[in-house]
């Protein structure tokens, strides 16, 4: 599995167990996420499937690119307000990370894109 693989599903796993977290607290009181939850869930991952940085991918209020529609960033952040501080005790590991990588210096995706294609005219690898 390449890198930018595991960097998007350690994303996902993050925003599952946030939601996860969210979703006992205020909507259901079994397993299985609220059809609520279940929607947003699907989104997100689509959302990060299409992730325009794919492994240099920073954290969303970080990302110079609001990809969410206003509704979904909303309950994003919502869910986020909730379970962030309590990520650390719960999933201790996926919070440090998500911290990490709160602090990736990334530019816009046209300018990596020029970037790349440099390098490969040079003869380096992106």
């Amino acid at each position: 599995m390449d890198r930018a693989r595991k960097r998007i599903e350690r994303e996902f796993l993050t925003m599952t167990k946030m939601v996860g977290m969210y979703c006992a607290r205020f909507h259901r009181s079994g397993e299985e996420f609220c059809p609520e939850c279940e929607a947003f869930l699907g989104y997100a991952s689509r959302r990060l499937e299409k992730c325009p940085y794919g492994e240099d991918k920073p954290t969303c209020v970080q990302c110079p690119i609001h990809c969410y529609k206003p509704e979904q960033k909303a309950l994003a952040s919502q869910i986020m307000r909730y379970a962030g501080p309590r990520m650390l005790l719960r999933h201790p590991l996926l919070a440090i990370a998500h911290k990490l990588d709160g602090f990736r210096k990334v530019g816009h995706p046209i300018e990596l894109g020029r970037e790349a294609r440099r390098k490969a005219r040079q003869g380096k690898a992106p």
